[in-house]
Parts: structure tokens; C-alpha cells; sequence
């Protein structure tokens, strides 16, 4: 059994690219502890900088590029994870617990699975992580998730996300994690 929830990101009011002109997410969470997400980002792709697919490896400071990312908190706690997901197949993930206080999990045991398509007007990156691999408890638990983008296109920088709760853009604020995401069925 899997939940499934498709949601739009959305730009930061701070001064966008006309690039990008829209992303859409499609997140599924299955009994088997997987948790899949698909960032469908529509707009002129020859001009959002794009980094060439190579290989999967750790890599930090992946937000100053194009880059996608999902943070992952158990429902009330203030603790969280952050991934980050690149077309290039670079990935990092990040412990917190509490706001902005953690550190990198550069272990390859977190590395998530990354694939990347790619036409004129729209890039698909799918990513899939293990929430076990996080901690039995994630497994089981209610989630919930915030979802993001940065851009880096020819005419600048644009920040997307499920809610931007702040005059500059943090997605590490938890305000911002409004996806509700139950185990599979527990809505049954």
C-alpha cells in the first residue's frame, strides 16, 4: 500500500527568474519504508543551469546550484532531516535537532537513489530515500515534510516551496513542513 500527494511549490515573493514557470511535486510513501519523491520542473531549460549527470557522491553547499530538497521531521518533534538531491546525482543529507542545530550524515548508507530526465521545457528529478535509514521510528510515524527548490538560472537565482513563512527564504523554518504525511494505512 502506498499514500500518494501531488503539491505545488511555490516562488519566493523575493525577485525571481521568468525561467522557471512552474514545480510540481509528487511524493509517495510506501509500507516498505520508501519514500519517493518526483520534482516536475516546467520552464526554458536551456537557460536554468543544469549540472551534467556524474557520479553519485556526497557533496555539501549543493543549494548554491540547482538542487531539490526534501526536510523530514517526525510530527511534533523538533528534530529533522534535510536532503538534498542534484541533477547531477550529487546528494547530501543533514541532522538536525532543532532548528539549524546539526550537522552532515555523509555516510553512503543514506545515499539516496537519484534520476534525472531532461527535455527543452521540463527536468524530472525522482529521488528515493529510506526512511528506516533515518531511524526505525520514521518508519511508522506521521511526517511531516517540506518540500523546496533552488534554481540557478541565466537571469539569477529562484527559491521554491511548499510555504515560504519568512520575508527571506529558509526552508529549514518548520513552519514551512506542511505536508502531512501518515503511514500507509493509517487513513484506512
Amino acid at each position: 500500500m502506498t499514500t500518494e500527494h501531488r503539491v505545488e511549490l511555490s516562488p519566493h515573493a523575493s525577485p525571481r527568474p521568468e525561467t522557471v514557470r512552474a514545480i510540481q511535486a509528487l511524493v509517495r510513501r510506501a509500507v516498505n519504508g520508501k519514500l519517493q519523491m518526483t520534482f516536475r520542473l516546467d520552464g526554458d531549460i536551456p537557460r536554468i543551469h543544469v549540472p551534467s549527470l556524474g557520479v553519485p557522491r556526497f557533496a555539501p553547499q549543493l543549494w548554491r546550484h540547482t538542487c531539490f530538497e526534501a526536510f523530514i521531521a517526525v510530527e511534533g518533534q523538533p528534530a529533522y532531516h534535510e536532503f538534498n538531491f542534484a541533477p547531477s546525482g550529487e546528494w547530501a543529507v543533514y541532522a538536525f535537532r532543532g532548528y539549524r542545530d546539526g550537522g552532515p550524515l555523509a555516510h553512503e548508507m543514506m545515499r539516496p537513489h537519484i534520476g534525472v530526465r531532461s527535455t527543452g521545457g521540463r527536468l524530472e528529478l525522482d529521488a528515493r530515500v529510506r526512511l528506516d535509514r533515518l531511524s526505525a521510528r520514521h518508519s511508522r510515524a506521521s511526517l511531516r515534510i517540506g518540500l523546496s527548490a533552488v534554481i540557478e538560472a541565466s537571469d539569477g537565482l529562484s527559491y521554491w516551496a511548499l510555504r515560504h513563512p519568512a520575508a527571506r527564504p529558509d526552508f529549514h523554518d518548520a513552519d514551512g513542513f506542511t505536508l502531512l504525511l501518515e503511514p500507509p494505512g493509517a487513513e484506512a
